[in-house]
């Protein structure tokens, strides 16, 4: 049974052919050799012995009377190659080296004729299991020694070089087409192990990339449950300490329903937004803002009816697009919020945004500084606005102006790259 293939960044692991959906190899022999490289070396090798003797014991060079030490050095050889058969995927080209080296001692006939089945199996292991270069080479090589071969017998015995000629070309021919299907294989395989590779790496980047999509929206849509659950109950607190705080009947119940009515806006605002969370219309790039049906007046105004001595100044024609509109709203509720939260004793807090033609510039300043907050921390919501500020290409800072003055400012030009 195939499992069920799960996200490997989240086991730690890279993907593997099960991950990659990859289809199984066709033919019972495929899969064999593919499963058991070791077992079928070791068959390739002795299949190869049984090749080589037969061969050497019918050799009419043998019977025309070759050095038996010669003979006997080029059988050991022979067997030597044979063996190193087993190991002809991690050194193929020792292995066709010693596959070689009885033309090096006896005569060009009865030296094909024992490293015969080695010398083309290691040839084809070359050009599939190191590259094509070292399979020419090696052919190369392989055919100037043959050539180099059959020329020494051939000025020695002038009357048998016809023969000498036609074995080392018989031999050759025979590397030649050993390399061709050696070639063919391995540049099939290394393609195939490149597009594997490459299905290996799309799979972690499409994982990669399912981890930051979902790391980009747990942050924006904690960006705006900040922004909106954080100024509602500031409103909210500022607005039930006062109605504790007075004696006048009247007033306190005008407070509490002012409390309820905000407490209710901001369940309206969180229900707009978690119902574009839940849809089912497949819309990534839908909009979390239901502040959008507010305007800066209406936050000044509940901020007011807290207590806060809030003032808004505005100039310049606010026509800009929505994004920039919404940046412009939450930068002032989060001012305003900071001011009501962390300077409680402020005489004044004042918003100021300013529509030019070279963007918009927000400022937020008040003269209730305490002196805990002079470190200048930066809490989830300046750090929320200035995500949404950089993303419009602009700026924010926030910190004191003066040793009783705190000041946030935002600077957003007209047109952010993704505005």
């Amino acid at each position: 049974m195939r499992r069920t293939p799960t996200s490997v960044l989240g086991r730690g692991q890279p993907p593997t052919e099960d991950d990659l959906r990859l289809p199984r190899p066709p033919g019972v022999i495929r899969r064999f050799w593919e499963r058991h490289p070791l077992t079928t070396d070791i068959v390739i090798a002795v299949v190869a012995l049984l090749l080589s003797f037969p061969a050497v014991a019918a050799s009419s060079s043998v019977a025309d009377g070759l050095s038996g030490w010669g003979a006997g050095i080029a059988i050991g050889l022979s067997a030597i190659a044979c063996v190193g058969l087993v190991w002809r995927r991690r050194i193929p080209v020792r292995v066709f080296i010693v596959a070689m080296l009885p033309t090096l001692v006896v005569e060009v006939g009865f030296a094909a004729t024992v490293s015969g089945p080695a010398a083309l199996i290691a040839l084809y292991s070359i050009a599939v299991y190191r590259s094509v270069r070292a399979c020419w080479t090696a052919l190369g090589v392989a055919a100037g020694v043959l050539a180099v071969n059959a020329l020494g017998y051939s000025l020695f015995d002038p009357t048998s070089a016809g023969v000498y000629v036609n074995l080392a070309g018989s031999t050759i021919v025979g590397l030649l087409v050993a390399a061709l299907i050696g070639v063919n294989i391995g540049n099939r395989r290394r393609y195939l192990d490149a597009l594997i590779d490459r299905s290996r790496q799309l799979v972690i980047e499409r994982d990669q990339q399912a981890q930051l999509a979902a790391a980009a929206e747990r942050t924006r849509i904690a960006r705006e449950m900040h922004d909106i659950v954080s100024h509602s109950l500031t409103v909210v607190v500022a607005l039930a300490e006062g109605a504790a705080a007075t004696a006048d009947a009247r007033r306190a119940r005008e407070v509490s329903r002012t409390v309820a009515a905000t407490a209710r806006d901001a369940l309206t605002e969180m229900r707009v937004m978690l119902g574009v969370l839940r849809s089912d219309d497949g819309d990534a790039d839908a909009p979390l803002e239901p502040l959008l049906d507010a305007s800066l007046h209406d936050i000044v105004e509940a901020a007011r009816g807290a207590g806060a001595p809030v003032t808004l100044t505005v100039s310049g024609q606010p026509t800009v697009p929505t994004a920039h509109r919404l940046a412009v709203l939450r930068i002032v509720q989060e001012g305003i919020t900071n001011a009501m939260r962390h300077a409680p004793e402020a005489t004044f807090i004042r918003a100021a945004t300013a529509y030019t033609g070279e963007g918009i510039r927000i400022t937020v300043e008040n003269d209730g500084v305490r002196a805990d907050d002079l470190g200048g921390d930066v809490g989830w919501g300046l750090t929320g606005l200035r995500e949404r500020v950089a993303n419009l290409g602009g700026t924010l800072a926030a910190g004191p102006s003066s040793p009783t003055t705190w000041r946030l400012t935002a600077e957003i030009p007209p047109e952010g790259p993704h505005a």
